[in-house]
């Protein structure tokens, strides 16, 4: 496979991944498409913990593409994974759910209200649509469709003949204490659950009884539960027989006809790793401790005549202000969430500029304002040629893929400036035109289309996360009171702006302006540099802006003073002031 078009970026992480893994391809299946894997549980909301499963090899798979070769990224869809426990945001309004623990994922009612026919289909639709928005190329395969069709019957009989070989490797393991962890601080609830990962990782590896060991789970053909044990099992007939613990239900089936089971999880991954010829997947901590899924999964791969991928340990995803994310939690934000108040840039970003084991978090606070200030800056430098290399490979990943630009704000005016318009007008979408269009008087907003999507992401956080006692309500009159009780240089810096405002209209001027108000008081220039002034002038400053935030909005603080004077309206503003 020649190279067709180098990628455009020197070494980052991810084209040092992609040298590995067209190398280890080339190696293994010359000639064929490489192939990259992810797996995702749809055993409830797929948070963005979750997606970092999903990026990792994306990212990957795209470098790939950009240097002209045939890629298949895979996601297979754990919907025939066990319904393991309620969700915490179903727990305690439903009971009834827990009726369905041990069964399939698909075998699961969808929740109620739900378009979709299952639990797994339900919790699938919300990924695959954002990850449409995000512009990830995937082929998924169900994994109820791949064990219910029969897709891997020789694999579970050969699993199953060399069960012995597979119980070898197992119990390599099993008495094998765990090394106990070095915790740095105490971890919450939320921190141990989101260490149990999608729950496959603690999966039991088989049934060992007074029949011996298994790799295989039937689900119960009464309940449908797997909480079933193999009781016999004939390698030339493929006759099993297996009885269920939960319901007492028991039957002999020939495997070599049956489709309702499925390997263990620390067997059925490896099988799957053979099976399509995966040159790179990623996997989290809890399935890279030792002992663990993909440690043991290395060794039991060969028994499939297959190898392990090439596959690097993954650090978590937090949200600011939260704990680490476990899907098992109610409220965790999920990759639609954040669509719904960041561009798919920022978040592809957010993914690209970390190495695979670096942890970072996601904001959905006020740090999403600061997050992309350094986006439009880093923006800004690629533009203009100054931008590191590395940094300018994390922005190119972010804002598009193999297949071209993902679609873009034509005006991308900065977030918190947009944030603030929104909570100001609070809807009124004629009032923010008209702020945005005087935001640059020499090049106006034509249309709040120009915005979009951006503005429309920061109206959804102002709306959705910002507390209702944090949004601003500017006064409807003026507070004569604190009017009347200013002494002389707080009217004189009152004066001072309002007889400026008419020549400094503008985003940039009025910045100028209310820095400039307090040095110029101080008998310096309104351009006098920080390094010019005396300490004593940062004071001043931030004493005028809270007398200013006072009489306009009755608080200490709110949105840049600039954008809002400009959101309150001149004529508003020298009323307010006391004109």
């Amino acid at each position: 496979m020649p190279i067709v078009a180098q990628s455009t970026e020197t070494a980052d992480w991810v084209s040092r991944f992609a040298d590995d893994v067209i190398e280890e391809s080339e190696r293994r299946a010359p000639g064929k498409p490489v192939v990259v894997a992810s797996g995702l549980s749809p055993s409830g909301p797929i948070h963005l913990g979750n997606l970092r499963e999903v990026m990792t090899p994306h990212l990957v798979a795209d470098e790939i593409r950009r240097r002209g070769y045939r890629v298949r990224h895979l996601i297979s869809w754990d919907d025939y994974d066990r319904y393991r426990k309620v969700p915490a945001g179903i727990a305690g309004v439903d009971e009834s759910w827990a009726e369905h623990i041990g069964k399939p994922l698909t075998s699961v009612p969808a929740p109620k209200g739900s378009a979709h026919p299952n639990w797994a289909e339900h919790f699938k639709a919300a990924m695959v649509a954002s990850l449409a928005e995000l512009g990830v190329e995937f082929d998924g395969i169900s994994q109820t469709e791949q064990y219910t069709s029969g897709a891997y019957r020789e694999q579970i009989l050969h699993a199953m003949k060399h069960r012995g070989d597979i119980d070898a490797i197992l119990a390599q393991y099993r008495t094998k204490p765990k090394a106990a962890k070095k915790q740095q601080k105490p971890l919450d609830e939320a921190e141990l659950e989101a260490e149990e990962g999608s729950g496959a990782a603690s999966e039991d590896d088989g049934s060992s009884g007074s029949a011996g060991y298994f790799p295989y789970k039937p689900f119960c053909g009464n309940c449908e539960k797997d909480l079933t044990t193999v009781t016999a099992y004939d390698d030339d007939s493929t006759e099993l027989t297996y009885a269920c613990t939960a319901c007492g239900f028991s039957e002999t089936v020939r495997l070599s006809e049956f489709n309702r089971g499925k390997l263990v999880w620390k067997v059925d991954w490896p099988m799957r790793w053979a099976y399509e010829g995966v040159i790179f997947e990623p996997s989290g901590v809890d399935h890279s401790s030792p002992g663990s899924s993909f440690q043991v999964g290395g060794q039991i791969v060969g028994i499939f005549g297959g190898k392990q991928p090439i596959g690097p340990m993954y650090a978590f995803v937090g949200i600011s202000g939260m704990a680490k994310m476990s899907s098992s939690r109610g409220g965790v934000p999920t990759p639609a969430d954040a669509l719904k108040i960041m561009e798919p840039q920022l978040l592809r970003w957010l993914y690209a500029r970390r190495r695979p084991n670096q942890s970072f978090k996601i904001a959905f606070d006020q740090e999403i304002q600061r997050l992309y200030d350094e986006w439009d800056k880093l923006a800004a430098k690629v533009a203009d040629g100054s931008a590191l290399p590395g940094d300018v490979a994390a922005y190119t990943r972010a804002v598009g893929t193999a297949a071209g630009e993902l679609p873009k704000t034509r005006r991308p005016l900065p977030y918190r400036t947009l944030a603030s318009v929104a909570d100001i007008t609070a809807g009124h979408q004629d009032q923010a035109l008209r702020i945005l269009s005087e935001l640059d008087p020499a090049d106006p907003l034509g249309s709040l289309d120009e915005a979009r999507p951006r503005y429309d992401r920061a109206e959804a956080w102002i709306n959705t996360h910002v507390p209702a006692d944090q949004r601003t309500i500017v006064r409807e009159e003026p507070d004569t009171d604190l009017l009347k009780s200013l002494d002389e240089p707080s009217q004189q810096s009152i004066r001072l702006l309002l007889d400026g405002l008419h020549d400094h209209w503008s985003l940039d001027g009025l910045t100028h302006l209310v820095y400039g108000v307090p040095k110029v008081q101080a008998g310096f220039s309104a351009d006098a540099t920080p390094k010019e002034l005396p300490p004593e002038i940062k004071t001043a400053q931030r004493s005028f802006f809270a007398l200013l935030y006072h009489l306009l909005v009755g608080r200490d603080t709110g949105p840049r003073l600039p954008t809002l004077l400009l959101a309150v309206g001149q004529e508003r503003v020298r009323a307010l002031l006391g004109e």
